[in-house]
């Protein structure tokens, strides 16, 4: 019978202590732990199967956290919790008061950076690498990176600058072909044909100046020890470029890496996805968004799809496989993604350019500079806006309505409903004078019969959803559906649907103002600069001496968890906002 490894392994200290035959053994053990707990817990499973033999190679040869492990993105990091003292709460992963789904420096020593995002990992670590020769310390500094993330412009600049240095830093390429979806690009074909043996292997790499090594085969771990060992003794950047497949160890994560990336709940036994509710559904808005897209681009031959490495996620999938000569994957490439949609703008496309509302953060200066100065009316479709759920602070789409509502020249609609998202999409094609940012929440909707005749939108224009005497409570977008249930018969409460952030719909505004001494606000982005700040201000300029109550997402990052356990921690559920409205009614 064999012995069991993992159980007595409470950090890499312990994983030292280990002869390195036993290693494959506690691989296998690690896979299965990570299977079992992700099949009924759900996360990120194919990249964190992907890399088990790199996890334990990683920290058998180095002494973490002396030595400082960055992972990018850090989808692929759950083995590395459950060997650095997390095995015993990693049950708890992505829950509300549990562990994070991502490296986290609050959580651990062995975090040695905050990730979430892609492609920080190379500049992170020259950083540290940097810091530590001006400190006189002597350490090893290892980025993990994939193929994806790689090929994104701030890993370039992160390599471009570690070539003329003599930093120790040890970047690993964890080269399996996929991110969430397949990665794109020159540089992904040539890694492959590196793999094939058809490239040159070095040219790229060793043009940075980089000590390359590889390729080797990821899942033979005897094999990435005894590289990683060599690599100990180097100076200066280096790179090895391992080979895996992410999903390795699940026969269906394997062969379908997209669905298993974060796949829900599984048989972990057989790997088979565990059936849905039998009930019909309302569709996830982001599938609303790829029919749509679809449905329009067959009659208007302007309207181009644009998406950085999120065709699946997006739902702009749908267009790539009927109209690929007009739907572009452009990889994790935000600003490039922005600036590609504003040359298409100048010669007349209509560019639909769909980036997750967190992600547009990277592409700040190109939406200002490239897009709303020169007036081009590039629709963005601001997709996860709002409260994502368990991915945490790092995903949550809270800031969007306030660091775009400071910018001239950009429109700003949130719908409330599929049919609203649907409506707003066709009135941009129709033609619009300037820029506009369409934002919509994660996951589903509330309408099952969304798929209605088209209609114009007016633009600037609110609508009244309910009458009442006492209050009025205007909301944006989605969280409406809250506010509706929250207004109960007795209290007498009118609601307004503003739909756009900007402009406002000033003439509704002052009738709402010169009728109800108490004007509520509710969104589900930050209220510091968001859509009540808007309100704050039109009352301000209008001197009107009216109460007025902010509702929305609070000044801090918003821990992981249930949207619908966010929502009542930060006070946006049902029965938070039914005791402010009675409150205030």
């Amino acid at each position: 019978m064999q012995v069991q490894l993992l159980k007595h392994i409470n950090s890499p200290v312990d994983l030292r202590n280990l002869k390195e035959d036993q290693l494959p053994l506690l691989a296998k053990e690690l896979r299965e732990f990570i299977i079992n707990i992700v099949a009924t817990k759900e996360g990120h499973l194919g990249a964190s199967l992907g890399v088990v033999e790199l996890t334990i190679a990683l920290h058998y040869v180095f002494n973490t956290p002396e030595d400082l492990l960055i992972w990018d993105v850090g989808h692929q990091a759950y083995g590395h919790k459950i060997l650095t003292g997390r095995k015993d709460i990693f049950d708890t992963n992505r829950q509300l008061g549990g562990i994070s789904g991502f490296p986290k420096r609050e959580e651990s020593e062995y975090d040695a950076f905050g990730v979430g995002h892609s492609s920080t990992s190379i500049s992170a670590a020259l950083g540290m690498a940097i810091a530590s020769k001006l400190k006189g310390e002597y350490k090893h500094h290892i980025a993990v990176i994939g193929d994806a993330s790689i090929a994104s412009g701030m890993a370039f600049e992160g390599l471009n600058h570690a070539g003329v240095t003599d930093a120790n830093v040890l970047v690993v390429l964890n080269d399996n072909a996929i991110g969430i979806d397949p990665s794109v690009g020159a540089l992904k074909q040539y890694l492959t044909n590196v793999k094939k043996g058809t490239q040159r292997r070095n040219n790229i790499i060793e043009a940075l100046n980089f000590d390359y090594s590889g390729p080797i085969d990821g899942h033979d771990i005897n094999k990435i020890i005894s590289e990683l060992e060599r690599l100990k003794s180097v100076k200066g950047p280096k790179l090895l470029h391992i080979i895996t497949t992410k999903g390795k160890g699940l026969k269906q994560a394997e062969h379908d890496q997209v669905k298993y990336h974060a796949p829900g709940k599984f048989d972990a036994s057989t790997g088979d996805l565990l059936p849905k509710s039998g009930l019909q559904q309302p569709p996830k808005y982001q599938d609303v968004f790829g029919h749509t897209i679809v449905e329009l681009a067959k009659q208007n031959e302007k309207i181009i799809g644009i998406t950085p490495a999120m065709p699946t996620g997006s739902s702009l999938k749908y267009m790539m496989d009927e109209m690929p000569d007009r739907a572009f994957d452009v990889g994790i490439a935000e600003q490039h993604a922005v600036t590609l949609s504003a040359g298409m703008a100048t010669q007349g496309l209509i560019p639909f350019c769909n980036i997750y509302s967190t992600f547009l953060q990277r592409a700040y200066d190109q939406v200002i500079h490239d897009v709303a100065i020169q007036n081009l009316p590039v629709v963005f479709c601001l997709d996860r806006a709002g409260l994502v759920g368990e991915d945490g602070a790092t995903h949550h789409g809270v800031f969007d309505l306030a660091y775009l509502r400071c910018i001239p020249n950009l429109i700003i609609f949130t719908p409330r409903n599929e049919i609203e998202l649907r409506n707003i999409m066709y009135t941009a094609q129709l033609g619009l004078e300037h820029p506009i940012a369409i934002r919509y929440p994660r996951g589903k909707g509330v309408t099952l019969n969304w798929k209605q005749p088209f209609n114009t939108i007016e633009i600037g224009k609110g609508d009244q959803l309910q009458q009442g005497e006492n209050l009025a409570v205007l909301s944006i977008g989605a969280i409406a559906k809250n506010v509706t249930e929250a207004i109960i018969a007795d209290l007498n409460v009118s609601h307004y649907d503003m739909r756009f952030v900007k402009p406002l719909d000033e003439v509704l505004l002052h009738n709402i103002f010169k009728t109800y001494h108490t004007i509520i606000t509710v969104e589900d982005g930050t209220v510091k600069g968001g859509f009540g700040s808007a309100i704050l201000e039109f009352a301000s300029e209008h001197d009107y001496n009216k109460i007025i109550k902010t509702l929305g997402v609070p000044d801090n990052f918003v821990e992981h968890g249930k949207v619908d356990e966010l929502q009542k921690l930060i006070g946006l559920d049902v029965e938070s906002l039914k005791s402010v409205f009675n409150r205030y009614s």
